[in-house]
Protein backbone atom coordinates (compact mmCIF):
# COMPACT_ATOMS: atom_id res chain seq x y z
CA UNK A 1 0.00 0.00 0.00
CA UNK A 2 1.11 3.36 -1.48
CA UNK A 3 1.26 6.16 1.88
CA UNK A 4 -0.74 8.88 0.93
CA UNK A 5 0.49 11.58 -0.71
CA UNK A 6 0.62 14.68 0.60
CA UNK A 7 -0.15 17.97 -0.90
CA UNK A 8 1.78 21.53 -1.50
CA UNK A 9 2.13 22.48 1.89
CA UNK A 10 1.52 26.18 2.87
CA UNK A 11 3.17 28.20 5.23
CA UNK A 12 1.38 29.71 8.28
CA UNK A 13 2.54 33.01 7.30
CA UNK A 14 0.79 35.08 5.20
CA UNK A 15 2.73 34.78 1.77
CA UNK A 16 1.49 38.56 0.43
CA UNK A 17 4.08 40.62 -0.11
CA UNK A 18 4.59 43.83 2.19
CA UNK A 19 4.93 47.00 -0.28
CA UNK A 20 7.19 49.48 1.26
CA UNK A 21 8.16 52.38 -1.31
CA UNK A 22 11.27 54.24 -0.72
CA UNK A 23 9.80 57.50 -0.02
CA UNK A 24 13.49 58.85 -0.24
CA UNK A 25 15.78 60.73 1.97
CA UNK A 26 14.73 62.54 5.01
CA UNK A 27 15.12 66.09 5.41
CA UNK A 28 18.00 65.30 8.46
CA UNK A 29 19.16 63.24 6.14
CA UNK A 30 19.85 65.63 3.09
CA UNK A 31 21.50 67.99 5.58
CA UNK A 32 24.15 65.56 6.86
CA UNK A 33 24.92 65.15 3.18
CA UNK A 34 25.27 68.07 2.09
CA UNK A 35 27.34 68.68 5.35
CA UNK A 36 29.45 66.03 4.21
CA UNK A 37 30.29 67.79 0.90
CA UNK A 38 31.04 70.80 2.76
CA UNK A 39 33.02 69.33 5.18
CA UNK A 40 35.67 67.35 2.15
CA UNK A 41 35.81 71.25 0.45
CA UNK A 42 36.50 72.61 3.52
CA UNK A 43 39.42 70.58 4.45
CA UNK A 44 40.66 70.92 1.21
CA UNK A 45 40.61 74.84 2.06
CA UNK A 46 40.14 75.87 5.78
CA UNK A 47 39.80 73.56 8.04
CA UNK A 48 40.52 75.40 11.30
CA UNK A 49 38.19 78.33 10.09
CA UNK A 50 35.48 75.33 9.12
CA UNK A 51 35.69 74.17 12.83
CA UNK A 52 36.00 77.57 14.96
CA UNK A 53 32.88 78.47 13.09
CA UNK A 54 30.62 74.82 14.24
CA UNK A 55 31.78 75.91 17.16
CA UNK A 56 30.49 79.17 16.86
CA UNK A 57 26.90 77.57 16.39
CA UNK A 58 27.06 75.64 19.19
CA UNK A 59 24.59 76.42 22.18
CA UNK A 60 26.24 76.10 25.57
CA UNK A 61 27.89 75.22 27.65
CA UNK A 62 28.96 73.15 24.44
CA UNK A 63 30.34 75.81 22.99
CA UNK A 64 32.87 77.01 25.54
CA UNK A 65 33.74 73.52 26.11
CA UNK A 66 34.30 73.23 22.89
CA UNK A 67 36.82 76.83 22.31
CA UNK A 68 38.65 75.59 25.17
CA UNK A 69 39.28 72.14 23.48
CA UNK A 70 40.19 73.53 21.03
CA UNK A 71 42.47 76.05 22.48
CA UNK A 72 44.05 72.89 24.57
CA UNK A 73 44.37 70.27 21.65
CA UNK A 74 46.16 73.08 19.55
CA UNK A 75 48.66 73.59 22.50
CA UNK A 76 49.30 70.13 23.06
CA UNK A 77 49.52 68.75 19.80
CA UNK A 78 50.25 71.51 16.91
CA UNK A 79 50.87 68.82 14.37
CA UNK A 80 46.90 68.06 14.42
CA UNK A 81 44.60 69.56 11.93
CA UNK A 82 41.36 70.63 12.90
CA UNK A 83 38.23 69.43 10.41
CA UNK A 84 34.74 68.34 10.79
CA UNK A 85 34.34 64.58 10.84
CA UNK A 86 30.67 63.38 10.64
CA UNK A 87 29.49 67.35 11.32
CA UNK A 88 31.66 67.37 14.53
CA UNK A 89 35.45 69.00 15.38
CA UNK A 90 37.65 66.96 14.97
CA UNK A 91 41.95 66.38 14.76
CA UNK A 92 43.32 64.55 12.50
CA UNK A 93 47.08 64.10 11.54
CA UNK A 94 48.76 66.11 8.86
CA UNK A 95 49.19 63.92 5.53
CA UNK A 96 47.54 62.31 2.21
CA UNK A 97 45.23 60.15 4.54
CA UNK A 98 44.76 62.40 7.29
CA UNK A 99 43.29 60.02 9.89
CA UNK A 100 40.87 61.41 12.89
CA UNK A 101 43.12 60.96 16.25
CA UNK A 102 40.34 63.14 18.80
CA UNK A 103 37.07 64.56 17.80
CA UNK A 104 34.42 66.31 20.22
CA UNK A 105 30.68 65.92 19.76
CA UNK A 106 28.15 67.97 21.53
CA UNK A 107 25.19 66.82 23.84
CA UNK A 108 22.90 68.76 21.19
CA UNK A 109 23.89 66.14 18.29
CA UNK A 110 22.78 62.91 19.70
CA UNK A 111 20.25 64.86 22.56
CA UNK A 112 22.48 62.84 25.68
CA UNK A 113 22.91 64.79 28.48
CA UNK A 114 26.80 65.26 28.38
CA UNK A 115 28.76 65.75 25.45
CA UNK A 116 31.77 63.72 24.69
CA UNK A 117 35.49 63.74 23.86
CA UNK A 118 36.50 60.96 22.18
CA UNK A 119 39.79 59.29 20.16
CA UNK A 120 39.79 57.38 17.42
CA UNK A 121 41.56 53.95 16.88
CA UNK A 122 44.49 55.80 15.20
CA UNK A 123 45.11 57.47 18.70
CA UNK A 124 48.05 56.01 20.52
CA UNK A 125 46.16 55.13 24.06
CA UNK A 126 46.91 51.52 23.88
CA UNK A 127 47.36 50.26 27.53
CA UNK A 128 46.90 46.60 28.41
CA UNK A 129 43.74 44.92 27.09
CA UNK A 130 41.61 47.25 27.56
CA UNK A 131 41.48 51.29 27.96
CA UNK A 132 38.78 54.42 27.70
CA UNK A 133 38.23 55.79 24.24
CA UNK A 134 35.55 57.66 24.79
CA UNK A 135 34.81 61.08 27.98
CA UNK A 136 31.76 62.37 29.09
CA UNK A 137 32.22 66.35 29.56
CA UNK A 138 29.65 67.80 31.89
CA UNK A 139 32.07 70.94 32.47
CA UNK A 140 36.08 72.06 32.17
CA UNK A 141 38.35 72.57 35.27
CA UNK A 142 42.02 72.63 35.26
CA UNK A 143 41.80 69.02 36.06
CA UNK A 144 39.86 68.13 33.45
CA UNK A 145 41.86 70.20 30.83
CA UNK A 146 45.35 68.93 32.37
CA UNK A 147 43.91 65.22 32.32
CA UNK A 148 42.91 66.16 28.24
CA UNK A 149 46.26 67.29 27.13
CA UNK A 150 48.01 64.79 28.65
CA UNK A 151 45.97 62.22 26.70
CA UNK A 152 46.46 64.38 23.63
CA UNK A 153 49.87 64.26 23.99
CA UNK A 154 49.65 60.59 24.55
CA UNK A 155 47.55 60.03 21.88
CA UNK A 156 49.48 61.98 18.73
CA UNK A 157 52.76 60.26 20.43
Amino acid sequence: MKPAQKGPQKSAVSTTAVSKKFKGFTEEEHGAMKDRIKELRADKEDGEGTVLAKIAEMKEPDRTMGKRLHAIIKESAPALSPRLWYGMPAYAKAGKDGKVVCFFQTAQKFKTRYATFGFSDKANLDEGAMWPTTFALKGMTAAEEARIAALVKKAVS
